[in-house]
């Protein structure tokens, strides 16, 4: 009896253990972020303002706004949904409803993995020599969009695909049973149910290239550029090439190193209200889902 009542004691005491360490680290995960997210407010609030927000960079960058980056920003991450979104939708659903489980898709998910792991810098080099070079495309914004495209494009090819493999078949089954087609099922039935996942996989993607330096390096970002694009042909300025023009090679280094942190805290509240529109997109259509 004591035996037993030992051994479910050091069962309680290994739970309570393994319990308080997997507490312990999700506390300091959020307290890093917490660090991180309040040293970028401390220091940049202090910066922002309306005309910070709505006039064109002065002085070298060291005075002035930021308005050409954000417009940039929103250009490049804008025409890089553009190519992404359908193609990468397009090809989930053919994987995961059309292609035969072969020696074919094994290979297309195998290299998908692996283009998804690829470095940014490694797309931007890859950018410039086939978009700025080949095609002629010169720095532009679309360069840089289609750039950034392609490196988002295996995210939103498996995010799609893990979305429609979630689905459980007898849906499928049933759809066919009332005689409805593959087409048909895949668009009334499937899709309609995969939207809250494949939804909050395209959004967080579309945060992923809002942050992203190293692809528009080459192919679409600008030094220093007081005005707005007037065509995809344009360079631009964007807020991650910004801030690092800011913080390391900038006319004045101490003079713009509180524009950095201003162009910091407007690039992290840009991603953020990206990451609170996916989690609202994802509750809207997973209430959708289960009205219907």
């Amino acid at each position: 009896m004591n035996k037993k009542r030992n051994i479910y004691q050091s069962k309680r005491t290994n739970q309570s253990i393994a319990f308080w360490i997997f507490r312990l680290f999700s506390v300091l995960v959020v307290a890093i972020l917490v660090t991180i997210l309040s040293f970028i407010l401390i220091k940049g609030i202090g910066v922002i303002s309306w005309d910070f927000l709505t006039k064109m960079p002065e002085d070298g960058m060291t005075k002035g706004g930021v308005l050409p980056a954000i417009i940039g920003t929103l250009c490049l991450v804008g025409g890089s949904m553009l190519f992404a979104f359908p193609i990468g939708i397009l090809s989930g659903i053919y994987i995961n409803e059309y292609a035969k489980n072969g020696i074919f898709v094994r290979f297309v998910r195998m290299m998908t993995n692996n283009l998804a792991g690829i470095p940014s810098i490694v797309f931007g080099m890859f950018g410039m020599a086939l978009f700025v070079n080949y095609f002629g495309f010169g720095t532009s914004i679309i360069a840089g969009s289609l750039t950034l495209g392609l490196m988002v494009l295996p995210i939103v090819i498996r995010t799609t695909e893990e979305a429609l493999k979630s689905i459980d078949d007898s849906f499928r089954h049933g759809s066919y049973a009332l005689g409805a087609s593959k087409l048909e099922t895949i668009r009334r039935v499937i899709l309609p149910m995969a939207y809250p996942n494949i939804v909050t996989g395209l959004v967080l993607s579309i945060g992923r290239v809002s942050g992203e330096t190293a692809p528009i390096l080459f192919t679409a970002a600008a030094y220093f550029l007081p005005k707005l694009p007037s065509s995809i042909l344009d360079p631009v300025m964007a807020l991650p090439y910004h801030l690092y023009v800011l913080s390391t090679s900038g006319t004045n280094l101490e003079a713009s190193r509180n524009m950095a942190y201003g162009t910091a805290l407007v690039l992290v509240v840009m991603v953020l209200i990206v990451n609170l529109m996916a989690n609202a997109l994802r509750k809207f259509f997973s209430k959708k889902v289960k009205m219907n």
